[in-house]
């Protein structure tokens, strides 16, 4: 099992680095071809989502993207380190505050549930993870 760990500055023009280093390695590890622009969009998703709640809270810590190789599954973790009041799932009411803030949080959330058929989302005071997983072609179908 591999695992590649980026951390950047909460700065959205790192957003993009994150986005080709999580598809490159989705293609090396087997992800289908036909899913690759999910994963691409997926991570851009979450990736933005953390710096717009890092910058909204005035956090200046990285935002930390994990690339998990499985034995039959691509996994990707995106951390960031804003205080979460309550887990909103997508469409549910969320925590008390900008409500403006809390709409575009919703909408990612809600853009990742519907491009990721495997996503967990958790959150606590410390933080939140986003974790999306892509099933992986078994290696003996990759060119």
């Amino acid at each position: 099992m591999a695992t590649v760990e980026l951390r950047f500055s909460p700065l959205p023009e790192h957003v993009r680095t994150a986005r080709l280093v999580a598809a490159a390695m989705a293609r090396r590890t087997g992800v289908d071809e036909a899913v690759l622009d999910e994963v691409r969009l997926a991570v851009g998703e979450a990736c933005s989502r953390a710096v717009g709640l890092h910058q909204a809270g005035g956090i200046t810590a990285p935002v930390r993207v994990a690339l998990i190789e499985e034995e039959k599954q691509f996994s990707i973790e995106v951390g960031d380190e804003a205080p979460h009041a309550t887990v909103a799932a997508p469409g549910a009411p969320g925590a008390a505050g900008d409500p403006d803030a809390e709409g575009e949080d919703e909408m990612g959330l809600a853009v990742i549930s519907g491009l990721v058929d495997d996503v967990e989302v958790t959150a606590d005071a410390d933080g939140g993870l986003i974790r999306m997983s892509w099933p992986t072609l078994p290696t003996t179908l990759l060119p």
